[in-house]
């Protein structure tokens, strides 16, 4: 079995959204790890310590602002990759200087999956050549 490229945590109640979306990534060679809300999402971060961070903005228990801010807050100096995945507005795949609502990257919903998973190559690849 060959080396996972990297854990990554989708945190969406949509469980066809996220079976496309976690299926999609584990045809390009990552592991994916499925959470139905934010409060499931903080308790796998947790425990599995991904390297990406894929959280739904609207959700119940706990949205995907205080979701995303909390795994910013509980990682400390080992950041993920976090991304916001929305609906609300439909503006292409963005990124911001600072985090905004808890995450740097926004990506619309409406995304195809394998566009997502070439978005998160791209921030991996490049969080490895930051870090040297």
């Amino acid at each position: 079995m060959k080396e996972s490229r990297g854990k990554i945590l989708i945190i969406d109640d949509d469980p066809f959204f996220q079976k496309v979306l976690s299926d999609t990534f584990n045809e390009n060679g990552f592991t994916a790890i499925n959470a139905s809300d934010g409060i499931e999402g903080i308790k796998l971060f947790l425990e599995k310590a991904p390297d990406v961070v894929i959280s739904d903005l609207v959700m119940p228990r706990m949205g995907g602002v205080s979701t995303c801010m909390e795994i910013g807050r509980l990682s400390g100096d080992k950041q993920p990759v976090i991304v916001m995945l929305t609906s609300m507005f439909h503006e292409p795949p963005h990124e911001h200087d600072a985090p905004d609502m808890g995450a740097k990257v926004h990506i619309p919903k409406s995304t195809k999956a394998v566009d997502i998973v070439i978005i998160v190559e791209q921030l991996l690849e490049r969080k490895r050549f930051q870090q040297g």
